[in-house]
């Protein structure tokens, strides 16, 4: 079995690899980086979750010298959630080797950014619209660059992007090593980087090689019954964070509204938020001081945790990529999670579409089914004794007492004389169903 010992990596690579105890390199890793250290341009497909970053960012690490002041590796992702992840990878690479990292993006301002480059940063991550309004500030010179990256190419190459990335691309010197990683590569995308790439290495894992664990299952109801399902399964244990999928902004937002009105402690995460209001619900989530997150699918190419234990799609995405895109942010890195679909009857010709690009029947639950199980689960449940530890209590706050200064919610005891025959969500979902 190959290590990343194997490979020709700098030792200070290896020290922070051994640290994070990642020591087996994945499919997409062990058949990119020996390609990449000799320079080849790269076209990589690999499923959400399976180290892509890891992939790219080793190979850029040897290729850039810490001795030269100028920015020598670009790497150009769709959304700021997904540059700050990939920022952070590269950084914690980065520093051992001598080498700075500028993190740039829009929506905060310029100038820590054209400072951070001033003091010689070797490598950028950015979104395309804030490395452009560098460039043209000339705070940002790409003429010696010799490793660019782009990241989710599929999205990067689309109408929106595409001509913001070639105008990028076209500063920079020919002979520069040029790089795609996506979930998804469309045969267009593939068209379109014949533009960029010069004889590329196609390498595309096969997803019975990076299959994420995924426990996938459909949960049949009318649209206006959507809201007691969800409380219903936000109302059951998890032992991680539950990321819930709306389609569009106003939509997750009335969504979040609703929900803390019923007493859960959810955010919404969505374009129309300042960028520090995005950052600062993206760090309790992932810290676990959030345990409901919902997101449009802006959110679906920027998080990157081990810590969501399930997603939940409320609502069906416009493609079946966007759905791998989804879904793909739980059972990262060889963990097990759970995709949960709620569907409608207007949503039937789209979950086909998924399961034919799936390549198999997604199985389906019924709401009476649903709140049948959640109820039996409750019931079930042994009685806390006084002197037991109390578990954690999953997503609805009538539970929870928040503490001052961000501590951890201290938990109440469940008293042993009485107990509700179902919890609060479940209750109002048997009722919905005729339970």
């Amino acid at each position: 079995m190959t290590s990343f010992s194997s490979f020709n990596l700098r030792a200070s690579s290896l020290a922070v690899l051994a640290a994070q105890g990642i020591d087996i390199p994945t499919p997409i890793q062990d058949r990119s980086i020996p390609d990449l250290l000799d320079g080849a341009d790269f076209i990589g497909q690999a499923q959400t979750g399976s180290g892509k970053t890891l992939a790219f960012a080793l190979p850029m690490i040897e290729q850039c010298d810490p001795r030269e002041k100028w920015v020598q590796a670009l790497v150009l992702v769709p959304t700021r959630e997904l540059a700050t992840q990939v920022a952070g990878v590269i950084s914690d690479l980065a520093a051992p080797a001598g080498l700075s990292v500028a993190l740039v993006y829009g929506g905060v301002g310029m100038v820590p950014q054209i400072e951070a480059l001033k003091r010689g940063a070797q490598i950028v991550v950015g979104t395309p619209g804030r490395v452009l309004d560098l460039m043209q500030r000339r705070a940002l010179v790409l003429n010696r660059v010799i490793y660019i990256v782009l990241d989710e190419a599929d999205q990067m190459l689309d109408r929106g992007f595409a001509p913001d990335v070639e105008r990028i691309i076209s500063v920079t010197p020919d002979e520069r090593q040029t790089l795609l990683f996506s979930a998804t590569t469309p045969e267009w995308v593939t068209n379109v980087a014949a533009k960029y790439l010069h004889e590329p290495i196609h390498v595309r894992i096969d997803a019975e090689e990076s299959e994420p664990n995924i426990e996938h299952s459909v949960v049949e109801c009318w649209d206006g019954d959507k809201i007691t399902a969800l409380m219903t399964l936000l109302d059951q244990p998890t032992n991680g964070a539950t990321l819930v999928f709306g389609r569009t902004r106003r939509g997750v937002t009335n969504l979040a509204s609703r929900l803390r009105n019923k007493g859960y402690r959810v955010e919404a995460l969505q374009g129309d938020l300042a960028q520090a209001a995005r950052e600062k619900i993206v760090q309790r989530f992932r810290e676990g001081r959030l345990p409901v997150l919902l997101a449009t699918n802006v959110a679906a190419r920027g998080l990157d945790m081990v810590n969501i234990d399930r997603v939940i799609n409320y609502e069906l995405p416009e493609t079946s990529d966007l759905f791998v895109h989804r879904v793909g942010r739980t059972a990262r890195m060889g963990r097990f999670g759970q995709a949960i679909t709620l569907v409608s009857a207007t949503d039937l010709m789209m979950l086909k579409d998924i399961e034919r690009h799936l390549g198999r029947k997604l199985p389906r639950v019924t709401l009476r089914e649903l709140v049948s199980q959640a109820a039996k689960a409750y019931v079930e449940e042994p009685a806390v004794q006084e002197d037991a530890p109390v578990a954690p209590v999953p997503a609805p706050v009538a539970a929870l007492v928040q503490t001052e200064g961000g501590e951890a919610p201290k938990r109440r005891r469940r008293r042993s004389r009485t107990r509700r025959p179902v919890t609060a969500g479940v209750a109002v979902a048997a009722e919905a169903a005729g339970a």
